[in-house]
């Protein structure tokens, strides 16, 4: 009987317990249903409550424009009373802020001085952020309702902008920069605006489209799959013109000569048959032009497309998908100053159109015209006279260190980048034995005898050579001592007496390799850091630097002497080498190149010790007879009219000594000896392969035509 009351006791426990639980459950039940209803009557912004029970409506604000800067819209809508804003569903709030906000490349948003007002339930706070049109900042109010405690944003359009209702629109224009011309001293166009055709199809008239797209291509010179992805853009309509590629214009003044170009004849040819497919049309376009094509694509470059890596690397610096971009030479260079700076204006317009607030504006910069000291006459008569050679050349002002001239050859053509360059063009000039693409004019070479004079310099600076002494006349060839084993100096000229002045007009190799020997190595190397080896140019437009060894020193006494005739291990650049040649006219000291044009340019030095004025003048005299004594080896320049001096060169380039199947490369320095010359010039040209084609003496010719017409002006 006792263990049956306690069953029916436990039993009576487990029902009251059961009850008591129900008795819970069912409010629980109730409220769950209830909010579940309210979230459906409110939208999201029910459940988002839920989570934010205890925020106030400033922090509400600050977590809101989180979300903005983050693009998050999908949290922002869940934060709005949607019915209290108009009842606007995810997909319009989406679109109308992205549109925005995009549209005018909003980032780094701020959100400062913020307060809440209990009377109003306004949240007032300053807001900030960058625009492609510069930073935008406004004071705005942010309305919060009260719902069950919950604090929800009452949304409309001037909470993106203050004036800003639904009915209207966030504007952007922007405004193109100018490019910048690049001028030579004269102010001829060496880059600037110019002309050009515009292939397009109007898909909409295009008949056999298969062939006919198969034609275009053929004609283009690109393949049919590029013309069929430009139609099958997203923009393309029926009747839009759909640009294919840039091509030259044939101009009709060209064909009305007497004797019109080939290649103006056959660009004609080709246009006219581009022209008899339907759906083509060729309109013109602007361009940038390089008026003097290959003469001077080295020294422009040329401008391209940006890229996505060049988008990644101007962070901040205005490019857009739209914009060009310096890709060599001045082009590149002078990037900055003749890029320029879009214009930018971001306003609001009313469901008429009209403006009815400006929000920001940036003015556009047009691109700096830059004048250069370049000599455009000069420039395009080096091109001529070696375009036929692989050679470098660079002219300069011998008193001022302007720079006249610079050319490689051979070239190519800087307009072939801006009309689209096929991909047989561009595999051609990479795979080009003579390496059009390969910039000389910045690169180092052994230079031979014309290293001589600097030599001579050297030595009777540290007190190492009497210019008078005899050094001995041995014939074409000698050797220090039997130490050498088979090698020995040779030399075509051997001078008697062998002093300095007969042996820099003879180019005697003999003598300088003794000069350097008595010279020393550790006083060559010492002077040769003094005189700007191993360290750049200071030039706007870098160079390779000069070197007197592969190594850290002149480790042979055969490297030393072969260094003294401008063999060995010397290597220099042919601006460094003309640099050096202003001493010898400066008093000793040697100019600081420059290729930025000044009125009334003043000289500036480089190395204003380099060597003293005596020495500079004992130099120059020798080297004025290289070019006007009879036996000089540059008396092919001698003039009755101007006084020159220079040096010639012939540098042999092989494997090793014993190499007998080597090349040679062919020098030419020459200057105005006087400064009341009217129109003083330095040239240093470099020619490769002259072996077998008079060694410098080819060069020696060509710079003779050069400067008859120089000094002539029949340019």
């Amino acid at each position: 009987m006792k263990s049956k009351r306690r069953v029916r006791k436990k039993s009576r426990r487990i029902i009251i317990l059961n009850l008591i639980l129900i008795g819970i459950a069912i409010p629980c039940a109730v409220l769950y249903l209830f909010v579940q209803n309210r979230a459906k009557d409110h939208g999201p912004s029910m459940l988002f409550t839920q989570k934010s029970r205890e925020k106030e409506p400033t922090e509400l604000l600050e977590e809101y424009m989180g979300y903005l800067s983050n693009q998050a819209y999908d949290k922002m809508y869940a934060m709005l009373d949607v019915e209290v804003s108009g009842g606007i569903t995810l997909e319009e709030f989406t679109s109308r802020n992205l549109a925005i906000y995009e549209g005018i490349q909003m980032q780094n948003m701020v959100i400062e001085d913020v307060s809440y007002s209990e009377a109003d339930q306004t949240v007032s706070y300053q807001t900030s952020f960058d625009t492609s049109a510069g930073k935008i900042s406004f004071e705005n109010d942010a309305l919060f309702v009260e719902d069950d405690g919950q604090y929800l944003l009452a949304w409309s359009d001037a909470l993106i902008f203050p004036d800003l209702e639904c009915t209207d629109k966030v504007r952007v224009s922007t405004a193109m920069a100018k490019r910048g011309r690049i001028l030579d001293r004269n102010g001829r166009i060496l880059a600037g605006k110019g002309t050009a055709a515009s292939v397009g199809i109007v898909p909409g008239k295009l008949k056999h489209k298969k062939n006919s797209i198969s034609k275009i291509a053929e004609l283009l010179e690109i393949e049919p799959k590029a013309v069929k992805k430009k139609l099958s853009a997203k923009w393309v309509k029926d009747d839009s013109f759909v640009p294919i590629k840039t091509i030259p214009q044939v101009k009709e003044i060209d064909l009305m000569t007497l004797e019109p170009t080939q290649e103006a004849l056959e660009e004609k040819k080709r246009q006219d048959l581009l022209l008899e497919i339907p759906g083509v049309m060729i309109s013109e376009v602007e361009i940038r032009e390089y008026p003097l094509g290959q003469a001077a694509s080295h020294l422009t470059g040329y401008i391209q497309n940006v890229t996505a890596e060049d988008l990644e690397e101007h962070v901040g610096e205005g490019y857009t998908a739209n914009s060009m971009i310096g890709r060599s030479g001045a082009e590149w260079l002078f990037e900055k100053e003749l890029k320029g700076h879009d214009g930018c204006k971001i306003y609001i317009t009313d469901a008429g159109g009209s403006i009815k607030k400006e929000l920001a504006d940036i003015p556009v910069e047009h691109g700096q015209d830059l004048k250069l000291t370049i000599d455009a006459g000069l420039q395009s008569l080096l091109y001529e006279q070696f375009k036929g050679d692989k050679s470098c050349s660079a002219a300069i002002h011998p008193y001022t260190g302007e720079v006249l001239a610079l050319v490689s050859t051979p070239s190519y053509d800087s307009n072939d980048f801006i009309m689209g360059m096929s991909s047989e063009k561009w595999e051609s000039l990479n795979e080009d034995e003579n390496k059009p693409l390969y910039n000389r004019f910045r690169q180092t070479w052994c230079p031979g005898s014309t290293f001589k004079p600097v030599i001579a310099a050297i030595g009777l600076e540290t007190n190492r050579i009497d210019p008078m002494e005899d050094f001995g006349n041995e014939g074409s060839s000698w050797q220090k001592s039997a130490s050498w084993g088979g090698y020995y100096v040779t030399t075509l000229h051997p001078s008697s007496p062998a002093n300095m002045e007969n042996a820099l007009i003879y180019s005697d190799n003999i003598y300088f390799a003794k000069a350097a020997l008595k010279i020393g190595a550790d006083r060559l190397e010492k002077y040769l850091a003094k005189l700007g080896f191993g360290q750049a140019v200071p030039f706007e437009m870098r160079a390779a630097s000069a070197q007197f060894s592969n190594e850290d020193h002149i480790n042979t006494e055969i490297q030393l002497a072969d260094s003294g005739y401008g063999q060995g291990q010397i290597l220099i650049n042919p601006l460094h080498m003309a640099c050096i040649y202003t001493a010898f006219c400066n008093d000793g000291k040697i100019l600081k190149p420059h290729l930025l044009f000044e009125t009334d340019a003043a000289a500036e030095y480089w190395i204003p010790d380099a060597f003293s004025a005596d020495t500079a003048d004992r130099v120059l005299e020798g080297i004025k007879k290289v070019v006007n004594d009879p036996n000089g080896t540059g008396y092919g320049l001698h003039r009755d009219d101007i006084l020159l001096a220079g040096k010639t060169g012939t540098a042999e380039i092989k494997a090793s000594k014993e190499d007998s199947s080597g090349t040679e490369l062919g020098w030419m320095t020459v200057f105005t000896a006087e400064k009341g010359t009217e129109r003083p010039i330095l040239i240093v040209s470099m020619v490769e392969d002259v072996k077998g084609r008079g060694g410098s003496g080819y060069v020696v010719e060509k710079e003779k035509q050069i400067l008859e017409e120089w000094f002539a002006k029949q340019y």
